[in-house]
């Protein structure tokens, strides 16, 4: 038994399918008995406050600014590590996934922003932009052999230059008011902790606690205070000592478990909570639900893929080998699996609870529509190309 559960949560499926898993219990809370308190439970503010420091907020707030800060720090971690030496470490091996992921952004905000322009719902414009990698890599676990490891590969740098896109997109158009004062606090303290790194301090915790500052002056500056978790990343030395994990590869590792089993789980039973009414199907049909629906589900494989093609027509990419243009297509449906960051920018551009949950149901019917197209083509896919 132990060493099941030990295989479970290594697998790269597990992240994903605990997601599942999480967000079929929220639904099933909010569609019950339960709902009301379960929505109590969320509202009720924890903490504490004196006349100098906020620090007593509700426990939604907790785990969409708190527990999801330490997710943006894995995010950054994975893009450094990306950009120093993996798929996004030079022109030649990047420059497919950035023009993929370029395209998978651009489209689906473009449809998105057509289809709602001049309703009250525009701002919504960077909802379909995002990819969720858990679920997305989960699937791909799961068809195993049938899908090639290059293709894996593809799909992991897109989702990262994917998931940079977005936190450019939050901390640049989904910020409320500036206070000068707390960004100023949190700049120089971003800047002592890149002076520690150019001096080659190892020290983890040394990073980890002015991160911590950090967060609580992003949070009262007006920059959504996630963004303190990918500049935390930013900062931390990616060389080592001789013997032993980096400091970023430390803290990778303990975190990486915490946040696909306990974070992301909890952000989806917070957020996922939706009372399914008659009323929502007409939603579907209102420029936020179809701007979300064909953002993801038309706009994200129409990006990936066109944008793709433009960059090995013109010879600044290619495609990996034995790849065809359908499993290009299929990695774009993937693509359109939005529901961890197209929830939580959801959440940041609407204030009416009403808004939200319509967009939530949209990204739900979206995300699930995209997956299972998206599997069912690579699986059949899987058979004619990986078996020949």
């Amino acid at each position: 038994m132990r060493k099941q559960i030990k295989q479970f949560f290594e697998a790269d499926s597990a992240s994903g399918i605990a997601l599942l898993v999480f967000l079929i219990i929220s639904l099933i809370i909010a569609n019950s008995a339960w709902g009301p308190g379960f929505e109590s439970l969320l509202e009720q503010p924890i903490g504490f406050e004196t006349p100098q420091v906020q620090l007593k907020y509700p426990v939604l707030l907790w785990i969409n600014d708190g527990l999801m800060a330490i997710f943006f720090l894995m995010v950054g971690i994975e893009i450094k590590q990306e950009l120093a030496h993996g798929q996004l470490s030079s022109a030649k091996k990047a420059s497919l996934p950035i023009f993929a992921a370029l395209g998978g952004m651009l489209v689906p905000a473009g449809i998105y922003a057509l289809l709602n322009a001049g309703t009250e719902t525009a701002h919504g414009w960077g909802i379909p932009m995002a990819t969720d990698i858990a679920f997305a890599i989960g699937i791909l676990s799961i068809l195993g052999k049938r899908v090639p490891i290059a293709l894996k590969v593809f799909l992991t740098a897109l989702a990262i230059v994917d998931d940079l896109g977005a936190i450019l997109v939050i901390a640049i158009f989904y910020t409320a008011e500036l206070h000068g004062t707390y960004l100023l606090y949190a700049l120089g303290i971003f800047t002592v902790m890149m002076f520690l790194n150019r001096l080659g301090v190892k020290s983890i915790w040394l990073y980890l606690i002015p991160g911590v500052f950090m967060w609580y002056f992003i949070h009262h500056s007006g920059i959504h205070a996630t963004i303190a978790g990918v500049l935390t990343a930013m900062a931390l030395p990616i060389k080592g000592r001789k013997a032993g994990h980096s400091p970023i590869q430390t803290v990778e590792h303990a975190i990486s478990t915490p946040v696909n089993f306990i974070i992301m789980p909890l952000f989806a039973l917070a957020n996922t909570n939706i009372r399914f009414e008659s009323s929502m199907m007409d939603g579907l049909a209102s420029p936020l639900g179809m701007g979300i629906i064909a953002g993801l589900f038309i706009g994200k494989p129409i990006g990936i893929t066109f944008f793709s093609w433009i960059s090995v027509k013109l010879r600044l990419s290619e495609l990996p080998r034995g790849t065809k243009w359908l499993q290009i297509l299929a990695m774009g449906l993937m693509g359109g699996i939005g529901f961890t960051m197209s929830i939580f920018i959801a959440l940041l551009s609407f204030d009416d609870a009403y808004h939200q949950i319509e967009a939530k149901f949209a990204i739900l019917i979206a995300s699930a529509i995209s997956g299972i197209i998206g599997y069912v083509i690579l699986r059949n896919l899987g058979r004619k190309y990986m078996q020949g």
